[in-house]
């Protein structure tokens, strides 16, 4: 089953203390807006997202659809076949998306320790 590229989305409490602790190790702004409290940060093939007051705790974050570098790809499985695939393996989800629609969408589900794993379709 193909969820996406991958990236986690950490909780943090000072966006800009983040940014310059991951330019260090030798990240760089890829996408989002400092003063929104997000922002992308790529390393090569590793991406981490920065969300400052938007959740309380980091997010395994998938994203169907898109290829390391957010371009849309031709071909993809869709987050409600995904879902699908998901409940037929007994996984429970947090939150779900109306499989009756199409377009952008996301759904929730907790690994067996609470972390939450988001996958998130833009297109």
């Amino acid at each position: 089953m193909n969820l996406g590229t991958f990236s986690i989305s950490l909780s943090v409490k000072n966006i800009r203390a983040s940014k310059e602790f991951y330019e260090a190790l030798g990240f760089s702004v890829f996408h989002g807006d400092i003063e929104q409290n997000w922002l992308i940060l790529k390393n090569e093939t590793s991406t981490i997202g920065l969300f400052q007051g938007m959740f309380e705790k980091n997010i395994l974050t998938y994203n169907p659809g898109w290829d390391s570098n957010a371009n849309t790809l031709d071909t993809f499985t869709d987050i409600r076949e995904l879902q699908k695939k998901l409940k037929a393996k007994g996984l429970n989800l947090v939150h779900e998306v109306d499989e009756g629609t199409s377009g952008p969408a996301s759904i929730t589900i907790l690994d067996p320790d609470g972390n939450p794993i988001l996958i998130d379709q833009h297109v």
